[in-house]
């Protein structure tokens, strides 16, 4: 059977997942020696349901975030899509491939970054690595001092990728972590964690290069726990819990998934008398969420009941205003409604 080219990737869908099922196989023991001894003849089977049924499509040119607690079936899922882990049953179709069917061909149109493992040699500098990458994808020699040359100056890295692996920083090994599996320039990289462990500044540093790289054309599929990744990156939004896929749609939807809501923060001139649990009673589609000080309270404003205007229109007819704040509900919040229902 003729193996599938990268051109297919002009396709709309990047990748197509259907009915994807992974189950770890374990085996049940008893709690007392005879049950014990009775499983070491005869064990009982028992199949853990790690990705259950899960269906979605990632667009060409997207960053699309997969969200999870712990345990919940994301790591199993990447692992499928890159190739390292068979389905138990289901269709992957990543480019047109099929990743473990075509393992050898498919892995290199394709790029990964993993927070816990590394790429690069321990012992010997970042470039010598970038050379061997080069090496091993047939890179041409102009293009990659072309790609080399860009990305170590999207990062400020400098000299840095000349001195051992083993003296840089995290956050100096992270981003060469990043030219190490984008130097072949694959369509489709795969980041799981990316910015675990990193302070603000080499954060910001490599959500710009994630957001640069997608402008010119990568696909990247993320996964994380730092919602401030998912919030300042991504387009689309896949929420897997306990193996099952329990939302898949954009961020604006994400958001609104608890309703039109928006957090309002007022700080009054002076102390407002009356009951906490009345102030706001006149004022449609608010409730009081926390009251910060004796001038300083926190309010939920439901937007499809009173829009934005009404709402700071009716405020400051009534209270007297030094300050007032609007913002999106928490994204932690939104998350974690979902987790739990």
């Amino acid at each position: 059977m003729k193996v599938p080219e990268v051109e297919r990737i002009t396709m709309e869908n990047i990748i197509t997942i259907e009915n994807l099922h992974k189950n770890y196989k374990t085996y049940k023991r008893g709690t007392s020696f005879k049950a014990n001894l009775k499983s070491f003849f005869h064990r009982q089977v028992v199949l853990i349901p790690a990705v259950n049924d899960v269906s979605f499509s990632v667009r060409k040119g997207s960053i699309t975030g997969v969200l999870g607690p712990n345990g919940a079936g994301k790591s199993t899922l990447i692992k499928m899509m890159t190739g390292t882990l068979f389905p138990t049953s289901g269709k992957i179709d990543v480019m047109g491939f099929n990743p473990s069917k075509y393992r050898t061909k498919y892995v290199q149109h394709i790029g990964a970054v993993f927070g816990q493992k590394s790429q690069l040699i321990w012992d010997i500098p970042p470039a010598d690595s970038f050379m061997m990458n080069a090496a091993i994808y047939d890179i041409p020699k102009k293009e990659y001092q072309e790609r080399l040359k860009n990305m170590t100056e999207l990062f400020e890295l400098g000299e840095v990728i000349y001195k051992p692996t083993r003296v840089l920083s995290l956050g100096e090994r992270m981003k060469c972590e990043f030219i190490m599996a984008m130097l072949h320039n694959p369509p489709v990289v795969f980041l799981d964690e990316p910015t675990i462990g990193l302070d603000v500044i080499a954060k910001q540093k490599i959500r710009h290069f994630i957001s640069e790289m997608n402008k010119q054309g990568t696909t990247f599929i993320l996964t994380t726990h730092d919602l401030e990744d998912v919030e300042q990156l991504a387009q689309d939004v896949i929420i897997i819990n306990h193996g099952k896929k329990v939302f898949d749609g954009d961020l604006h939807t994400l958001r609104n998934t608890l309703g039109e809501k928006k957090i309002v923060t007022l700080t009054f001139e002076k102390q407002f008398p009356g009951d906490d649990e009345t102030l706001f009673k006149n004022i449609k589609g608010t409730k009081l969420l926390n009251k910060v000080s004796d001038m300083e309270y926190e309010i939920e404003a439901d937007m499809k009941v009173i829009k934005t205007p009404a709402l700071l229109k009716q405020l400051s007819e009534n209270f007297p205003l030094k300050d007032i704040s609007v913002r999106e509900l928490p994204m932690e919040e939104i998350i974690t409604k979902i987790y739990t229902e």
